[in-house]
């Protein structure tokens, strides 16, 4: 469950504060203690019950508890002066006065049936008719908070390998990574994202040394089938990498033939310093913000200037210019266009085994070049590649929307909500869901994922479009005027003339759709 007040989100299930969509860095107990005010807000909460609540009954010193206090208020904005959220009730307690609106889960998955667009299936994922495995964020043991990309990045390549085989169903990073930060039971874990066996470990890194720690648990049973350690010098990263997966698939298969083993091994670049750069820029691009885009994209040119043949480096720049492109935020159009399309040529030639590259740089060149055609083909390589990349699916998804294909793009984007159903960028396959089902006529379908995705990223000029165009064609006015205002804010140069060239709507009818939708909200000729 989240809980949104005034520009503030804080995520139960992904244990998460967030402001205008930028997450907000809090401790445990400070997270504990916030989301407990948040959900008794109808009753003033007294020092015993925070007491159970966040520290289980253990003695703690008025200090402490203080000390958490104020530290969730200076969170959300607050202080011990203002108390405008959160208020002391003298000699009582605390109770948190904001107004709160409760929303659902982002575990929704979604409906491929016209007639129930925007349905939400609760229970848990069934299991897959394969081996099927989520690996979570190994715990970062080198006493340097500056490390955690670092440990994030030694898991996020596993899981990368893990993929490639294509026998095997894995969990996307996007999804378990939401466990970070929190003592979880693998047995919920296995039911929530629906997969038999669950991955975990640790990374130490000292020096010029690091050790990984892995154990891998069937999730039904709890039962533990394999644990090792792998200890080596930082520039041996990969070989280990390598390591634990050979020995995950060789506990999971044991009858596993060598060649599948060998494809698992392939190291996105030889240079460490080039990895680093990578890392952080990929911690950047998935906020989505403005700023953030800058700042990846900043990361991803230092990747490529330390290595001129990191092929996923030039796919993820490109994307940066992309992202520009969709949003307005282009200052010089025609410059950035051109080096986006630069960079997407480059990934896509020296990642032609490389599905990250092929995804990526695939989908920006479609989208820089007005190419649908060859981003299909680039992306439906990239899945033959990699099947379980939920990036390479719901980028797929986009393509064939703008390419006139609404219901095949929709099951795109089904599967790769299936693969990551707790994707930091689920908002963007909501923003494809969305299109798809307004290109097939389904407006309320098309408005209800639109507003799911407008809530993540407010700034996302397609999704506030398409908020506009769904409920002025479903006849709603008023709601299509709100819309447009923001709309307007957003990108003031937008006008129905130009449309097709800001999104590549390849069929004459959807992009008639989509500008008679705009005209009746208000947009200009």
């Amino acid at each position: 469950m989240r809980y949104a007040f005034e520009d503030y989100v804080i995520d139960s299930d992904r244990r998460e504060l967030t402001r205008s969509a930028r997450r907000i860095a809090v401790g445990p107990q400070v997270f504990d203690l916030l989301l407990h005010l948040v959900r008794s807000r109808e009753h003033v909460v007294s020092k015993d019950e925070l007491l159970d609540a966040v520290w289980a009954g253990r003695i703690v010193s008025e200090s402490t508890l203080t000390s958490h206090i104020n530290a969730a208020r200076k969170a959300i904005g607050d202080s011990g002066q203002n108390q405008r959220l959160l208020r002391t009730i003298a000699r009582k307690g605390f109770r948190f006065v904001g107004d709160v609106s409760e929303i659902a889960s982002r575990c929704a998955v979604a409906s491929t049936e016209p007639d129930a667009p925007g349905k939400t299936i609760a229970e848990a994922p069934a299991l897959p008719d394969r081996p099927s495995i989520a690996a979570l964020p190994f715990l970062n043991l080198s006493g340097d908070i500056e490390q955690e990309y670092f440990t994030d990045g030694v898991v996020e390549d596993i899981i990368t390998a893990l993929s490639r085989i294509r026998w095997l169903f894995v969990i996307a990073r996007n999804s378990s990574f939401t466990y970070k930060g929190r003592a979880v039971d693998v047995k919920q874990v296995g039911r929530e994202l629906g997969v038999r066996y669950v991955l975990e470990g640790s990374v130490r890194k000292a020096t010029h040394k690091v050790r990984i720690t892995g154990q891998l648990i069937d999730a039904t049973t709890g039962a533990h089938l394999w644990a090792e350690r792998f200890e080596g010098a930082l520039g041996d990263i990969f070989e280990l990498q390598d390591q634990v997966t050979e020995a995950v698939v060789g506990a999971i298969a044991p009858q596993l033939e060598r060649a599948e083993i060998e494809r698992a091994q392939r190291k996105p670049t030889e240079s460490l310093d080039a990895y680093d750069n990578y890392l952080r820029g990929m911690a950047h691009l998935h906020l989505g913000s403005r700023e953030s885009i800058d700042a990846a994209l900043g990361q991803f040119n230092h990747a490529l200037m330390r290595d001129p043949n990191f092929a996923s480096a030039y796919a993820m720049a490109a994307w940066c210019y992309f992202w520009r492109k969709v949003n307005g935020w282009m200052t010089d159009r025609p410059g950035e266009i051109a080096e986006g399309a630069r960079l997407a040529r480059r990934a896509v030639d020296l990642g032609r085994d490389d599905a990250v590259a092929l995804s990526r740089g695939g989908h920006a060149l479609a989208h820089l070049t007005d190419d649908i055609a060859g981003g299909i083909a680039l992306l439906d390589r990239a899945l033959v590649l990699n099947p379980n990349l939920a990036s390479a699916s719901f980028l797929a998804g986009f393509l064939r929307t703008w390419n006139g294909e609404p219901d095949a793009a929709i099951e795109h984007f089904a599967r790769a909500m299936r693969l990551s159903p707790l994707d930091p960028e689920l908002y963007r396959m909501q923003a494809g869901l969305a299109a798809a089902h307004l290109f097939a006529g389904r407006f309320d379908a098309a408005s209800s994922w639109a507003e799911k995705a407008f809530r993540e990223l407010p700034s996302f000029l397609m999704v506030v479009s398409v908020i506009a165009a769904s409920h002025a064609l479903a006849g709603r006015p008023d709601e299509a005027q709100r819309a447009m205002k923001h709309l307007r804010e957003l990108d003031p140069t937008l006008r129905v003339s130009n449309l097709a060239d800001w999104l590549p709507i390849r069929r004459p009818e959807d992009l008639a759709t989509f500008a008679d939708g705009l005209r009746k909200a208000g947009l200009p000729e």
